[in-house]
């Protein structure tokens, strides 16, 4: 591996100084002249195109023009590895280093195409994703205060197992010390997160499994909601619902069937609409949102 990585290194060196030779390697590399000798022709054999000159002004130089995807990666392999390691950048921060050497040997300026900023409006999370992702590839426990759907707080310590990104969320997925399960946690919910020194050992099943269900007391039922939304909550509409569960009614307004679990989260989510929506069935619901809207106007009156 310390080989790969020297030869890599040497290509790059090369391509931006052009020349030089095997002693000003060996001191980089802190080898001897032999190594670098044996490097090259190594290289060489992969099919990089290195030659040296003797003589004053001489040394180890690639073929003009030379660029790595001649020899070793394809264009659309290229584009693929650069996107990733973009992608990689706006959570973690840290591959740029990789994606300045890589550019320059692909002889590709810098992917403008897509910006990701994962932090909320005004608001800066980059430290927590860091910090989430260091826990991960280190298998190093956290702490964090927590409010789950149910509006209950509890301190959580947890093993992390993977970021997931559903529905418009990011999600921590992790193994709950307390309850000794595999669970989700919201992200935006994740308070006072702290890195433990602890390390833990994952189990495989934990990683290929999906998430364990959670017991049949806690499932929470789904109801079918019919709706009639106002036009001009269009952009509501086609953010929140997908095509196929929307319909426009001669009036300009728009008539969406979602199912959704029946929690304290639907019902704070319909009343977010206000005056521009209204719960056509169940019959049940409406009841249940007129109690609320009667006693949220009460605080006013």
């Amino acid at each position: 591996m310390m080989q790969v990585h020297r030869m890599f290194e040497i290509i790059y060196l090369l391509m931006h100084k052009k020349t030089l030779t095997a002693k000003e390697l060996a001191d980089q590399f802190e080898v001897s002249p032999r190594t670098i000798y044996r490097d090259i022709d190594t290289l060489c054999e992969a099919g990089i195109p290195i030659y040296t000159t003797k003589g004053k002004g001489g040394g180890i130089r690639l073929v003009d023009s030379y660029i790595l995807n001649k020899s070793i990666l394809s264009e659309k392999e290229q584009e693929e590895i650069l996107s990733s390691l973009y992608g990689l950048h706006a959570v973690s921060g840290d591959t740029e280093q990789v994606l300045s050497k890589l550019s320059g040997l692909f002889n590709k300026t810098s992917p403008s195409w897509i910006e990701v900023d994962l932090s909320q409006w005004g608001a800066d999370d980059s430290g927590k994703y860091q910090l989430l992702r260091t826990a991960i590839l280190q298998q190093r426990v956290i702490v964090f205060d927590y409010y789950n759907s149910y509006g209950q707080f509890s301190r959580r310590r947890v093993e992390p197992l993977q970021l997931w990104f559903k529905h418009k969320t990011w999600y921590l997925r992790a193994y709950c010390t307390d309850k000794e399960a595999v669970r989700l946690f919201k992200l935006t919910r994740m308070k006072r997160l702290e890195q433990l020194e602890d390390i833990f050992e994952e189990c495989p099943l934990l990683r290929t499994d999906g998430l364990l269900p959670d017991p049949p007391s806690r499932q929470t039922p789904s109801i079918q909601l019919v709706l009639r939304i106002d036009a001009s909550q269009a952009y509501r509409v086609f953010d929140e619902f997908e095509e196929e569960q929307i319909t426009k009614e001669q009036d300009g307004s728009w008539l969406v069937t979602v199912e959704y679990p029946e929690d304290e989260w639907v019902y704070g989510y319909l009343m977010s609409y206000g005056p521009y929506a209204e719960v056509l069935a169940p019959a049940y619901i409406r009841d249940i949102l007129k109690e609320r809207l009667q006693l949220a106007a009460n605080r006013y009156l």
